[in-house]
């Protein structure tokens, strides 16, 4: 039986993945394939992100268009965050539905299924099957086909939840189980990222030990790779930036009088990082171009993009989003060496950014570049590609391995 295994080190940017760090990841690569002009999705977040690598879709078709978005649900538009296990629920409530178009775990429901293991927020592994077609298991939440509730694993948030997590998965879902899709989804290197300096000791330990544990999974269905039994896909959502500045839109706006107040309704901003979205309420709709004007003469904001333009980032100029605010982003280097720092944004609601530690979010090189790495039938050994690759492609190409369609879909499959 053809099966497809994920393995996502949260957070890994692509210039880490070398034979001195990440030796395993290295080891599989030389197994197949190593995709060196891979990209993100934006907002370059997690969860928007898993929502894409679910749905082989953008942003924008999807339906997550953002780790916060506004929603109206009774009381004019409000900020919330994605990540609590109870967003679900406020995203049905205000549109009638979760995702806007199938996820792999929809597609595989009648044909082999899908088993997910997820260490990130919750939001981020809701949004990977959030009408429950699969298996789902998480730390804060677990259920079943149907959304029947199951145990949650329980491991902490950490290396050593990442590893006990990835023991379960090999144990449970690999050697016992074996559905048609098995995802590894580890809380590292992203969840020490936003609190240490990038390139520090602290970081380079934890990206390590998410090497190790892809290494793991590999040693376990080595040979069933080798048959062309098994693809394994080991991939990040995104990368980090060094976080340069911190600028509150929110107290911009409502000091320039383009906010009515701190929370108020009329101008809802949610913060991505190191970029934010905007929404007007029916009544703030006029305000759009003054506030754009406004935000585009700060030297720490690179563009403001309103109207259609919208759309050429990859979210629905129709859905809800009125303004996008993008970082300053440059090739300055963190405290401990790396390169890449940019601008983090707070709005109404208020995320956490710790100056001179790692963030995401935005358009910056090193936030835009997740790596990717295939190892099994149509991948040839050694081969390192320099072609333009997307997190959008996993989702086809873990379908055409397992025989199913995908021509719907806004990536494409790697799979010769």
């Amino acid at each position: 039986m053809k099966r497809v295994v994920i393995v996502i080190c949260d957070g890994l940017r692509a210039d880490m993945v070398t034979p001195e760090i990440t030796p395993n990841l290295i080891r599989i690569a030389k197994a197949g394939a190593h995709f060196q002009g891979h990209g993100g999705v934006f907002p370059s977040t997690t969860r928007t992100t898993a929502a894409a690598i679910a749905t082989g879709c953008k942003p924008g078709r999807n339906g997550l268009e953002g780790n916060a978005v506004a929603l109206d649900l009774g009381q004019g538009l409000e900020v919330f965050s994605v990540g609590p296990p109870d967003f679900r629920d406020k995203m049905h409530q205000a549109f009638g539905r979760t995702l806007k178009v199938p996820t792999m775990s929809e597609r595989l429901r009648d044909h082999g299924g899908a088993v997910i293991y997820g260490n990130a927020s919750p939001g981020a592994a809701l949004f990977l099957d959030p009408d429950g077609y699969g298996h789902l298991i998480h730390r804060d939440l677990a259920f079943g086909p149907g959304r029947t509730t199951l145990t949650p694993h329980g491991v902490s948030h950490d290396t050593q939840g990442d590893a006990a997590l990835t023991k379960r998965f090999i144990d449970e879902v690999l050697h016992d189980r074996k559905p048609a899709l098995a995802l590894l989804w580890q809380c590292e290197p992203d969840h020490t990222q936003h609190e240490v300096a990038l390139g520090s000791p602290a970081h380079l330990d934890v990206v390590r030990a998410a090497d190790a544990q892809a290494g793991r999974v590999y040693d376990n269905i080595r040979h069933d790779i080798e048959s062309g039994d098994v693809l394994l896909i080991c991939a990040s959502d995104h990368g980090h930036e060094t976080i340069g500045e911190i600028v509150d839109l929110e107290e911009i706006l409502v000091a320039a009088g383009l906010k009515d107040a701190k929370g108020s309704p009329d101008v809802a901003i949610a913060p991505q990082g190191t970029s934010a979205t905007i929404y007007l309420s029916p009544e703030a709709k006029s305000r759009s171009q003054a506030i754009a004007d406004h935000l585009q003469n700060d030297p720490r904001i690179a563009r403001v993009v309103i109207g259609d333009d919208i759309a050429a980032l990859g979210l629905n100029p129709e859905g809800g989003i009125d303004l996008v605010v993008l970082g300053q982003a440059n090739e300055d280097v963190s405290d401990a060496g790396m390169p890449g720092t940019a601008i983090a944004f707070q709005g109404d609601l208020k995320i956490a950014n710790s100056l001179g530690c790692g963030q995401h979010g935005g358009l910056g090189r090193y936030e835009q570049s997740p790596f990717l790495i295939c190892a099994g039938a149509g991948f040839t050994p050694g081969h390192v590609a320099n072609v333009a690759t997307s997190v959008l492609d996993i989702a086809p190409t873990a379908m055409h391995h397992l025989g199913r369609p995908a021509d719907d879909m806004d990536g494409k499959s790697l799979q010769s």
